[in-house]
C-alpha cells in the first residue's frame, strides 16, 4: 500500500501562486498514474489534473488549463501541481490520488488518496 503526503497549501492573494506537492512511500509510485482533485466546503469533490507514469500525457479540468500545470519527477517519488494565477475559486482542500493501470480522470478508479492541503485564494 503506497502512502501519500500532500504539501504547499496555504494562504495567497488573488493572481498569486502556489505549488504542491505530493510525496510517495515507494519507489514503485512510478508506475501509477496520478491525479489532482479538490473540495470546497458544501461541494463535491472534483477533478483537477492527471499525469500518466511515464509523465507524457496530462488532462486538465477545463477551468484550470493554462494556469495550472502538472509535473513528475519519478527518481523522487513526488508529483507536483504547480499553480498560477489563482482565483478565490481555486479555494479548496487540494488532494492527491494514485492508481496502478490506464490513464483516467474519474477519481473512483483512484485507489490511494493523501490526506489533503488547503489552499485559500484571498484579499
Amino acid at each position: 500500500q503506497v502512502q501519500l503526503v500532500e504539501s504547499g497549501g496555504g494562504l495567497v492573494q488573488p493572481g498569486g501562486s502556489l505549488r504542491l506537492s505530493c510525496a510517495a512511500s515507494e519507489r514503485t509510485f512510478s508506475s501509477y498514474v496520478v491525479g489532482w482533485f479538490r473540495q470546497a466546503p458544501g461541494k463535491e469533490r472534483e477533478f483537477v489534473a492527471v499525469i500518466s507514469w511515464n509523465g507524457i500525457s496530462t488532462y486538465y479540468k477545463d477551468s484550470v488549463k493554462g494556469r495550472f500545470a502538472i509535473s513528475r519527477d519519478n527518481a523522487k517519488n513526488t508529483v507536483y501541481l504547480q499553480m498560477n494565477s489563482l482565483k478565490p475559486e481555486d479555494t479548496a482542500v487540494y488532494y492527491c490520488a494514485a492508481r496502478r493501470g490506464a490513464f483516467t480522470r474519474d477519481y473512483t478508479q483512484y485507489n490511494y488518496w493523501g490526506q489533503g492541503t488547503q489552499v485559500t485564494v484571498s484579499s
